[in-house]
């Protein structure tokens, strides 16, 4: 069977005008055009569509049959057409966006807020994990781009790494207590002798921090370990201990006193990953220009501690 949409189109318009010369006008074809595409169904079907009689065109039998069948089966059409032209149109869709929990209460906030008022009717998920997990999930398909942190070799071969920005990483301490010092930044070493608040070992920030301290051969005291991001801002805001964070996240928390780190100065790089062999939708590309958007507002707008990539 080798029906075609044109053939439906203008078997319905017959059926609708009673006349093939109307239906031709409706349907934009010649007369004739309209008579070959009618038969060329009729043959393909094995049956006769239409009884005509001179001035009297009437649906057979087999006719009745595929009306209701040719109207769903263009309205179908229609719909797809409608459909897809609300996903590029951003008016449908769905971004699914992998991101470290730091980013999520800084950079990853300010850009789905501008994101939904820009495209209200994109549905969004949001996958925050270590930037390990992340590349796993970018490889698996349960992400369709990621943020991650860059600075060491990941496998992400199969990747395409945009690096974004640079981002310091600072000491903070409860605003509620005295300074950790009166300088403008702390060494390593100080940092060492303060009680700290660790994250647990497979957070990207832990492994830094716990990295510079090797290399230095240095054991720090820890006060508190194994905590997640909120948790690690809040132990630090009660006064429990000094963390290593990033200085996005210091920024946004009133309750943080932050001091940068010296000898040696620490800091993490930001990239957007997304698969190399899938093209990304309408919806992730927009997702992509909207965080370019953002994170030259954020370097140009002095966010402190960030630098253009």
């Amino acid at each position: 069977m080798d029906m075609t949409l044109t053939q439906l189109a203008c078997f319905l318009a017959v059926a609708r005008t009673g006349h093939f010369t109307k239906a031709a006008r409706e349907v934009h074809l010649a007369q004739p055009s309209l008579s070959r595409q009618i038969l060329a169904l009729e043959k393909s079907l094995g049956a006769s569509l239409f009884h005509r009689a001179r001035g009297n065109i009437a649906l057979t039998a087999a006719g009745e049959v595929l009306l209701p069948l040719a109207t769903r089966m263009l309205a179908d059409e229609e719909l797809a057409y409608r459909e897809i032209a609300e996903l590029t149109g951003l008016r449908r869709g769905r971004v699914r966006l992998g991101a470290p929990p730091s980013l999520c209460v800084s950079l990853v906030a300010d850009l789905l807020e501008r994101y939904l008022a820009a495209y209200p009717g994109i549905a969004l998920n949001v996958n925050e994990s270590g930037s390990r997990a992340l590349v796993d999930a970018l490889t698996g398909g349960l992400v369709d781009m990621a943020l991650i942190v860059s600075n060491e070799d990941r496998g992400e071969d199969a990747l395409e790494v945009t690096p974004l920005l640079r981002e310091d990483l600072v000491v903070v301490s409860s605003a509620a207590v005295d300074p950790l010092t009166v300088r403008g930044a702390l060494t390593l070493d100080e940092l060492a002798r303060s009680p700290l608040v660790m994250f647990h070992r497979g957070y990207d920030l832990r492994a830094a921090t716990d990295a510079a301290f090797r290399q230095a051969g240095l054991t720090p005291r820890v006060a508190v370990e194994g905590a997640e991001m909120e948790g690690v801002l809040r132990f630090v805001e009660r006064g429990l201990g000094v963390a290593v964070v990033p200085s996005l996240v210091a920024a946004h928390r009133p309750g943080l006193r932050p001091v940068r780190l010296k000898a040696p100065e620490l800091s993490r790089t930001i990239s957007l990953a997304r698969r190399a062999d899938v093209q990304p939708t309408h919806a992730a590309r927009a997702m992509q220009d909207m965080l370019t958007v953002v994170v030259d507002d954020m370097v140009a707008g002095g966010a402190h501690g960030l630098t253009r990539l």
